[in-house]
């Protein structure tokens, strides 16, 4: 039976295999455990994949600008930074392709392995906020969950290709916007139910009107 507490468990497994050469994996080793150190750290990285939503995201492979502040607290590493990206999407309104610039702020605490161990000493009870911590392993952390979330809350959620698009028809799907006059005649249900009914009784007085004499080919 393995010791410490699940939530340690869980965090080692995850980190575990973490290799410092992956491109969102940082090592923090020169900060030490001093309070006060600081590091930045500026890296470029392909983003990874479905880093976004449904409609819009940062494109598999497009390239991640990032600005880190490392700084070593008494818990562990506070990072603190901002995530540059190109956005690629569709417009929810004209379905038409949309491009932006993203910009994303984030802070994390990432904490030493045996800060749990602390914890539980001054145990607040608050079991929800002990899931939510993250640690560091052998002095390294992974960025790309932090990454994602920070990415993901800064998305728009109905992106829209400008403030004021008309969108679609909704009769013919044609784009408004490409023909401002689009327009299609409106026309009562009730008054075509009526109009077809009388069209129906036209054409049966004209099949039941009486033939005049020479009409029929027979009398002749």
């Amino acid at each position: 039976m393995s010791g410490g507490p699940p939530q340690r468990r869980k965090q080692e497994a995850l980190n575990a295999r973490l290799d410092h050469r992956a491109p969102l994996v940082f090592d923090t080793r020169e900060l030490g455990r001093r309070p006060g150190a600081l590091k930045r750290v500026s890296r470029s990285v392909a983003a990874p994949k479905d880093l976004g939503i449904e409609v819009i995201g940062v494109r598999e492979g497009a390239t991640v600008e990032l600005e880190l502040r490392l700084e070593s607290v008494m818990e562990g590493v506070l990072v603190t930074g901002t995530a540059r990206a190109p956005l690629t999407g569709e417009c929810v309104r004209c379905l038409e392709p949309l491009e932006r610039e993203l910009e994303a702020d984030f802070q994390e605490m990432y904490s030493y392995p045996d800060a749990d161990d602390r914890s539980r000493d001054a145990d607040t009870g608050d079991d929800a906020e002990e899931e939510d911590t993250l640690f560091l392993e052998a002095d390294l952390f992974d960025l790309e969950p932090v990454l994602r979330d920070a990415v993901v809350l800064s998305l728009p959620l109905q992106p829209v290709c400008r403030e004021d698009c008309p969108g679609l028809c909704a009769d013919c799907g044609a784009r408004l916007a490409d023909d401002p006059d689009h327009h299609h005649e409106a026309v009562d249900i009730r008054w075509a139910a009526l109009q077809g009914l009388a069209e129906s009784i036209q054409d049966g007085e004209k099949d039941n009107a009486p033939r005049q004499r020479g009409d029929d080919p027979q009398e002749k």
